[in-house]
């Protein structure tokens, strides 16, 4: 049975965790029910991956080739089935200025507390694979700046978001251009900054140093950033490590190992309980709601 968040406030409850002094571990979703197994392991925030989105529901790469309409229901889903706030992947905005202020919209419209946009070209790619381009300084303001004025028209009919902006910029123009456009994220008015792909402790250093405000550091198992614990990271100046693959991966692997067992007749005992399951999905909530329903 789905959990409603209308009488929570996802927003208010994210930029007091951005103000707070604490650390934040923030686990990545894809679906509703990896949002829900978050949010039922105590943790205060999820963000919901491009990469795993276009995964889990096409069984494709993040490419670009998940569109705005699918993945902002996707978002939809996620955002019915949980109450702890939902920053989501907006990508590149899924075209011009215009479309990044619909795309903020509709983000809000569906329950995010967050959306990111980033720097690339469009068709867009993971920021741990090689190919990817990032445009011209300037078009990257003018991409923020839709995003924030989407953020002002918001707060002016009582609503709000909170903008990540992201720069890939990095992987083909370096670490200087990266922490410039950070900084100037930052000036215009961007809530969290997140410098994609460093590729060692010392420049995740030098960014925090360099470019001061919220940042978010992207630990990506096997990828090309340095997977540090939270201790470390928080020493360094970052506010959220954000582990965008962890849960894909391990039911991934999870699921090939069931089906490797199943090939070969054997039984799995490496599974959750039928009960379990059943409580973790909503199956005692629907029926004590039913039965009250019909007494």
């Amino acid at each position: 049975m789905m959990k409603s968040n209308i009488y929570s406030n996802p927003i208010a409850t994210l930029r007091k965790l951005l103000n707070s002094h604490d650390f934040i571990i923030m686990p990545c979703c894809y679906d509703a029910l990896s949002a829900r197994l978050i949010q039922d392991a105590g943790f205060p925030l999820t963000f919901m991956s491009g990469f795993a989105v276009s995964a889990a529901r096409l069984g494709l790469p993040d490419t670009g080739l998940i569109s705005y309409g699918e993945i902002a229901d996707q978002l939809k889903n996620i955002c019915s089935a949980i109450n702890i706030p939902v920053i989501a992947d907006g990508d590149t905005g899924y075209g011009n200025a215009v479309n990044v202020k619909r795309t903020v919209h509709g983000y809000i419209q569906a329950g995010a507390a967050g959306i990111m946009i980033e720097d690339q070209k469009s068709p867009k790619r993971c920021g741990h694979t090689s190919g990817k381009e990032v445009i011209e300084r300037k078009d990257a303001v003018i991409r923020l700046k839709a995003a924030i004025e989407a953020q002002k028209e918001a707060r002016a009919n009582g609503k709000d978001i909170v903008i990540m902006a992201r720069t890939d910029a990095r992987a083909t123009l370096g670490l200087d251009e990266a922490i410039e456009r950070a900084r100037i994220f930052s000036d215009l008015g961007a809530d969290i900054l997140f410098v994609e792909a460093p590729c060692s402790e010392e420049e995740m250093e030098t960014i925090c140093v360099k470019a001061p405000g919220c940042h978010m550091a992207n630990m990506v198992e096997h990828g090309k950033t340095p997977l540090l614990p939270p201790a470390r990271l928080s020493g360094f100046g970052y506010k959220i490590a954000a582990y965008p693959l962890t849960l894909l991966t391990a039911s991934v692997y999870a699921m090939k190992m069931a089906l490797s067992k199943l090939k070969k007749g054997e039984s799995n005992d490496a599974i959750m309980d039928f009960k379990e399951l059943q409580s973790i999905i909503g199956f005692p909530e629907y029926d004590e709601t039913l039965k009250r329903l019909e007494e």
